[in-house]
């Protein structure tokens, strides 16, 4: 599949702004102004932008506790989302819900999750919903390897193959639930031929080549709003930093330095750039000149975070279903 140019560069801004917005947040989260937890989602930028940038704006995703990246990716505006980081009045949830549960019905983000396979029974709703209200929308559902033992995973895929609802199931392979490697936890090295069980197609992707993501999902959002139902997509990536911040010596505990620098070598970003320069895509001026626009939209985003009120006291209650 042979891309635009302008798809190609916006490819490569979605992934640098996922990036520098994480690599912002490692600072701001050890300078103790973000409050709570931040799991991060460097090194795994190629998925979120890859299956995102096949979506409209009027389809849905579902994220996960590691889900920055994916909200982003899926049109995002950044000030509100570095608000709620910060617990503030005008984050997207009013700073109740934080790092992982960041939410905007306006542009199809339907939450991110802090329990592990939560996103998946929601995905499966709004496949229900584009399905009755007679739409083409669809919907992306990000979750991890450690899920795919749940069974929220399996209820899903069976529902939505049964009913051959427009999701596409993406599971970000990163290797690690928390400590626990894929080795000890599953007897298969491919999760995606679970879905042999549940009759439709899977296919496993590299991850961190934001190219073959892409086609992968325009071939299974092309799948899902023809009525031909849902694909579970596997993308091996792999994490740079701990589970969360704070996880000791970023998860080095249990991950070797060999396995850890073996992945960095296999940057989804720098792969990208690379491309762009060979194939004369777009000059190092370019690139530098798309890096400092995000770099500005950062520092504005956390001078809105930083100048923003908490919400009152007097506001605990509101929104929240107890």
């Amino acid at each position: 599949m042979k891309l635009k140019k302008e798809t190609l560069l916006e490819l490569y801004t979605t992934m640098l702004k996922i990036r520098l917005f994480e690599d912002r947040i490692v600072n701001l989260y050890a300078r103790g102004e973000v409050p709570g937890l931040a799991h991060l989602y460097i090194g795994e930028e190629g998925v979120a932008a890859g299956i995102c940038a096949v979506l409209r704006a009027d389809d849905y995703i579902t994220s996960t506790h590691r889900g920055h990246g994916h909200v982003i990716a899926k049109g995002a505006n950044l000030k509100p989302m570095m608000a709620e980081l910060y617990g503030k009045k005008s984050g997207y949830c009013k700073g109740k819900g934080g790092s992982m549960h960041i939410a905007d019905m306006n542009i199809g983000i339907l939450g991110a999750n802090g329990i592990a396979g939560g996103g998946l029974p929601i995905a499966v709703g709004a496949g229900w919903s584009a399905k009755w209200r007679g739409t083409d929308q669809v919907t992306a559902c990000f979750f991890g390897d450690d899920s795919s033992n749940n069974g929220t995973f399996h209820e899903s895929l069976n529902l939505a193959s049964l009913h051959r609802l427009p999701v596409v199931f993406v599971c970000e392979n990163n290797l690690y639930g928390i400590s626990v490697c894929q080795i000890t936890h599953q007897p298969i090295t491919d999760i995606a031929i679970r879905s042999t069980s549940y009759n439709m197609p899977g296919v496993v992707v590299d991850g961190n080549d934001v190219l073959a993501v892409y086609q992968a999902a325009a071939e299974a959002v092309k799948r899902a709003r023809a009525g031909e139902g849902p694909t579970l997509i596997e993308c091996k990536t792999y994490r740079w930093r701990g589970h969360h911040e704070g996880d000791p010596n970023q998860g080095a505990r249990y991950r070797t330095k060999e396995e850890i620098d073996a992945w960095r070598k296999k940057c989804p970003i720098e792969r990208l750039k690379i491309k762009l320069s060979n194939d004369k895509v777009a000059t190092k001026k370019k690139l530098a000149a798309i890096e400092k626009q995000v770099v500005a939209e950062i520092d504005a985003a956390v001078a809105f975070a930083q100048e923003s009120e908490f919400p009152a006291v007097v506001e605990m209650y509101e929104d929240v279903y107890i």
